[in-house]
């Protein structure tokens, strides 16, 4: 009974797993921490993973239920576990707006859109899809860290408490290795989002084999 329960369950249980895994790489990636030491370096990196972290649950959940619109209501989830995850963070003393939390619903919009545009080409939905989730995030979410005031006096005011001495808040040196992070960052999301978002269409085949056996 526990397993014929827990196939049935098991795109659920993968949805919160990815949804609280972003929230997790969120609140690691995306303090004002980790902007201001690294720079532009890290809006990079932080790029690639949320376009990838996002766009291979998403679309999971997209083709499990066949309809356009779930993408942009699983970036919902997201988008509402992280805000519920910054309470925490408050509760320690440093301000609500700490944690950025990532622009994710426009770029799920455009995968729902893709998948919607072409009929429900799942295909389509992989690569045109997974390229916009890519090329869009860190446009998005360059436009989030505008709006948030400055990050760097954030950093100095509230050091992180287990803050290694070389992550030690420094002046970043913007345009030192390249001169558009939000280019090199949607150039890497759009490459890499794709496969991901393979893989997440893959995912859904092999559970949909394993709930049937």
């Amino acid at each position: 009974i526990l397993m014929v329960w827990l196939r049935r369950t098991t795109h659920y249980l993968f949805i919160v797993v990815v949804a609280v895994n972003s929230t997790l790489l969120t609140i690691n990636a995306g303090d004002y921490i980790f902007y201001t030491d690294w720079a532009w370096t890290s809006f990079v990196v932080f790029s690639v993973s949320q376009s990838t972290m996002l766009v291979v649950g998403a679309i999971y959940y997209m083709l499990f239920t066949g309809v356009p619109g779930t993408a942009t209501y699983y970036a919902t989830i997201m988008t509402i576990y992280t805000w519920v995850a910054k309470g925490a963070w408050f509760a320690l003393g440093y301000p609500y707006d700490f944690i950025v939390t990532p622009v994710w619903i426009p770029s799920a919009m455009l995968l729902d859109l893709t998948y919607w545009a072409t009929r429900r080409n799942k295909h389509a939905a992989i690569i045109i899809g997974g390229t916009l989730v890519g090329l869009s995030l860190p446009i998005f979410n360059m436009i989030n860290l505008l709006l948030v005031r400055d990050p760097l006096e954030m950093a100095f005011k509230y050091p992180r408490p287990t803050l290694p001495p070389y992550m030690t808040p420094i002046e970043p040196q913007v345009g030192k290795f390249y001169n558009s992070p939000v280019a090199l960052g949607s150039g890497a999301g759009a490459v890499l989002s794709v496969p991901i978002a393979a893989l997440g269409a893959k995912l859904n085949t092999w559970t949909y084999r394993w709930m049937a056996a």
